[in-house]
This record gives C-alpha cells, structure tokens and sequence, in this order.
C-alpha cells in the first residue's frame, strides 16, 4: 500500500497541482485509514480488492465517536479520491467509497467586520516600526484583494505589479489569478517596502523578524495584536478578512461572478454564501425601516 501512496502522492503534485498543504491533508488521511487497516483489516497484508464499503463503513463508525462532520467530510473525500486513482490505474475494479454518504454538514455563517470595524483595524494602533509597517499592509492588502492566508504568505516581492496597482496570485490547485490593489493597499505595501529598502523581486514579500518568510501561523497571531490595539473586540480569524472583502462588495452592488472571479472561486455556490449575510444585513435595515414592520 505504500507504494500506491507513494505514487498517489505524485499524482496530486504532477496531475491535480494540489498545494503541499492539501497534499499533506490527504496523505494524513490516508495513514489514518492505514492504521485503522492494520488494525481491522489485516494490515499491510490486506488486499486493496478486498476492500468493500462493509469494511469502511466500520470505519466511518470509529470516526463518528471521535471527530466533528467536516472532519468525517474531508477524510472520506480523501478516500474517495484514492480509491477513485486506484480504479484508474486498475488496482481496483471499483471505488468502495463511492456509495457512503457524506455526512451532512452544518450550514454556518461566515464571520465579517463590519466597515467601521474594517477601518479601524486598518488605521489604528500602529507606528513607523518596521513591523508595524508589514502589518498594516498584511491587513490593507487581505481586505483589499481578498486573498486566502496560504496565498498571502507565499507571495514574493516580484508578484506586485504596484504601478498597475496588481497583485498575481497563486491558489488553489496553483491556478493564477490577477487580483486589483485598493488605493490604501498600494500605499501600505509602498511605505513597508521603502522601509525595507526596496527589495529584490525573488524575495519573499512578507518578512518575520528573523528575515524568513512569514508563515500563516505567525498572521494569525500577529492579527489578534492588531485587533486588540485598534480596540475591534471581536476574534477573528484572516480568513475573516477575505469574507469582510466578498461581503461588502457585494453590499456596495458588485456582481456575484465578479466576485467569485476575485476570490478565485471553481464554483459559483462557494461565493453564494455570501449572500446570505447580506441578506441578513439587508432585513436588518427593513426591520427598522419598513413602516409595517418597526417596532412601536
């Protein structure tokens, strides 16, 4: 089974251009499966023809005791799309995954920032350190274009094209995407790299403070500094940030596929959530509003 690993794992680089974090995701998986194999269904001995949706279905119980549905979601995906590699390299006649139902998820709203909570993140608590200077572009520049956190930490000084007022972006799958740059945006990332002292277009253009690049684990917890100096009382994630940028855009009247174009969303449905809080907003304001329907 490991050599199908193994090889399986280069088909997610070489055919699906996954990312390595998403490679490593589903590797993870994998080895879970394995060890639940090794366990129920004689190991490394067992043969992949064998397997049938009896045996993973037993597996589908363990889970169930121990992790939430997204978690039960992603790893049957996982095995899905191995057994699916599997059948098409002919090392099983058919996918055993095929007929499990994906447990059903809970639908949630995305959290956002308000506009004001947005400008005050932007604008407050911050001074001419260098550091301060990253930041505010880090947050100018997630607002702005809407970028996830992986796309922003991988970006080089080289994937600005600041007199067009344009980022390039590598995402998902490592599809590009030309995303614009906001005017507030363009002049945070100018005055971070004059302080750095206009570096090359290769480097890495977020720094920690040993020089390396920034990693996604260091925004997250340089966001929650920055949220705490600009007053905004509300924890919130990057990500949070990418979901403020979709959601008023979509309240200042910005077409759903533009924005789905921004974010580089496959599909339409994934951008569709945000409607749902502007929805939200938009009966909030007839509440108060609507003559048959304020409160006395």
């Amino acid at each position: 089974m490991q050599l199908w690993l193994d090889q399986f794992s280069s088909y997610l680089a070489d055919e699906r251009n996954l990312s390595p974090h998403t490679r490593t995701a589903y590797l993870r998986d994998l080895a879970e499966f394995r060890s639940f194999l090794e366990r129920h269904g004689g190991g490394t001995r067992q043969n992949l023809a064998r397997l049938d949706s009896l045996l993973l279905r037993r597996y589908l119980g363990e889970l169930h005791k121990r992790n939430q549905r997204t978690s039960i979601a992603r790893k049957l995906s996982a095995l899905r799309t191995f057994f699916r590699y599997l059948v098409r390299e002919g090392a099983m006649a058919s996918n055993p995954a095929e007929g499990l139902s994906t447990p059903k998820l809970n639908r949630y709203l995305p959290k956002t920032l308000s506009v004001d909570e947005a400008t005050a993140l932007m604008e407050r608590g911050y001074d001419h350190s260098l550091m301060a200077l990253r930041d505010r572009a880090i947050v100018e520049l997630f607002y702005s274009s809407g970028l996830r956190v992986s796309e922003l930490t991988g970006l080089d000084v080289g994937s600005l094209d600041l007199r067009e007022k344009l980022v390039r972006v590598l995402g998902k799958g490592r599809k590009e995407r030309i995303v614009p740059i906001g005017r507030k945006a363009h002049e945070a990332l100018l005055n971070y790299l004059e302080e750095r002292g206009r570096p090359d277009e290769d480097a890495p253009l977020f720094l920690n403070a040993r020089g390396g690049r920034l990693t996604p684990r260091s925004v997250q917890r340089n966001l929650k500094t920055r949220l705490i100096k600009s007053g905004v009382i509300k924890d919130i994630s990057p990500h949070a940030l990418r979901h403020s940028f979709a959601t008023h855009l979509l309240d200042g009247g910005a077409d759903l596929r533009a924005i789905q174009e921004l974010l580089g969303h496959a599909s339409l449905s994934t951008t569709q959530k945000y409607t749902q809080v502007s929805v939200d907003q938009l009966m909030a304001v007839y509440d108060r509003a609507h003559p048959r329907s304020k409160k006395k």
